[in-house]
């Protein structure tokens, strides 16, 4: 049977204490026990279904953890209270003094800035390398190293990582595979593509409102039982517990992220495809002019479509900040970071999200000051949106009008 994400979402029952159609909300930090015995065994990790602390686990907590381990396909999962709160404990758990990791050069300037500046005060050094190149990869792999780490799809240039040969690289020299499927929910399953560990910011298209900040952990039940151990876990220990409150939030939002997706990529698809034909210089993995087109597709669970993410180089700064500006003044989308609101949003990224990459490897990267990244919007009239944002080009000489 085909593995299909959105089903194993919806499958799941969980009802209320009282029959509610959503389940219960846990508003406790802390849990009570019919016995000191208990109480011990459940320190020890011993006591399977009962509940300790809050920083430890929730019911609430586990809800949403169960939902997005069945949409990744992995034996269960567990939430944090931002995607920096996954990714970090992640590392922490599978590294230690004098280890070595291997990652993709391209990622969201928090993580870079974690493995690039903070990680080494733990000892653990990260080589960056051009994660499309299998053979570069394998060459910065030591004896040292014990974890490869790689978006599905690379914020903000948008590469594509060859999730299945990583994996076969992972095997080989006896590492964990970290990916983070941030900017493709539903689209990509890393796990069922041989990664060890998937790793979502809940904060973007999952929750899909904005007004939640949350991270995931998906994979083995050894893994996020170490994960939550009391005694070294680094999700129990550095406490980047997401509130039950929260989980909650998401878990009622988790429901509709199939549709939203699909949504996403069919107006991300649209612009993307006028976009080019204006002759800008558009970056987006749907269109067969992207290096990793096929790869995507090969890999990418149809339904879902190439995501709502895309790129647009207009070739300065300046020009960048004024298109931006006018977008917004013109109710086309605003001018924020983050991803996978309702409204289209858009951010240079090169002075925003990915500006703790110093301008030398930006750079030789590719990442350009005039690069905008797009988080397409749920526009009902994408056609609309696409004439409106062209009359903002022309307005701005960044479009010529006798060329369009």
């Amino acid at each position: 049977m085909a593995f299909k994400p959105a089903n194993n979402i919806q499958d799941l029952q969980y009802f209320g204490e009282f029959g509610g159609v959503n389940p219960s909300i846990s508003d406790s930090s802390t849990y009570t026990f019919l016995s000191a015995k208990t109480m011990f065994d459940t320190f020890e990790g011993n006591a399977d279904g009962c509940y300790l602390y809050s920083r430890h686990s929730t019911p609430s907590n586990l809800y949403l953890g169960e939902a997005l381990a069945a949409m990744e396909g992995t034996e269960t999962a567990n939430v944090t209270a931002s995607g920096m709160g996954a990714i970090t404990p992640v590392i922490m758990q599978l590294c230690g003094a004098g280890d070595h990791v291997v990652s993709s050069r391209t990622i969201y300037g928090g993580t870079y800035a974690f493995l690039k500046n903070f990680a080494p005060r733990f000892n653990v050094s990260t080589s960056f390398v051009d994660i499309t190149k299998l053979d570069v990869v394998e060459a910065a792999i030591t004896s040292h190293t014990k974890v490869l780490y790689c978006e599905s799809v690379s914020n903000p240039l948008l590469e594509v990582a060859d999730i299945a040969g990583l994996a076969k690289l992972a095997k080989q020299y006896n590492l964990k595979l970290v990916v983070d499927n941030t900017f493709s929910p539903l689209s990509i399953s890393p796990a069922q593509l041989g990664a060890d560990v998937v790793i979502h910011s809940l904060t973007k298209f999952i929750n899909g409102s904005s007004d939640t900040v949350g991270g995931v952990i998906c994979g083995t039940q050894e893994f996020i039982n170490d994960l939550r151990n009391v005694n070294d876990g680094a999700c129990m220990l550095l406490g980047s517990t997401m509130d039950s409150l929260r989980a909650a939030s998401v878990l009622k939002n988790l429901r509709t992220l199939h549709i939203r997706m699909q949504q996403h990529s069919v107006n991300a698809t649209y612009l993307a495809e006028k976009f080019q034909k204006l002759g800008l210089k558009t970056v987006y993995p749907g269109l067969a002019s992207h290096p990793s087109h096929t790869l995507f597709k090969n890999m990418m669970n149809n339904k879902y479509g190439f995501g709502g993410m895309l790129t647009i180089d207009v070739g300065s700064l300046d020009k960048a900040n004024a298109l931006m500006e006018l977008m917004q003044e013109r109710n086309l989308g605003y001018l924020a970071v983050s991803l996978g609101f309702y409204k289209t949003l858009f951010s240079a990224p090169g002075s925003s999200t990915s500006s703790e990459i110093p301008e030398e490897e930006q750079a030789e990267m590719g990442l350009s000051d005039g690069l905008i990244r797009f988080s397409i919007g749920l526009d009902a009239d994408i056609e609309r949106t696409f004439k409106l944002m062209k009359a903002c080009m022309i307005d701005l000489e960044i479009l010529k009008p006798e060329l369009v």
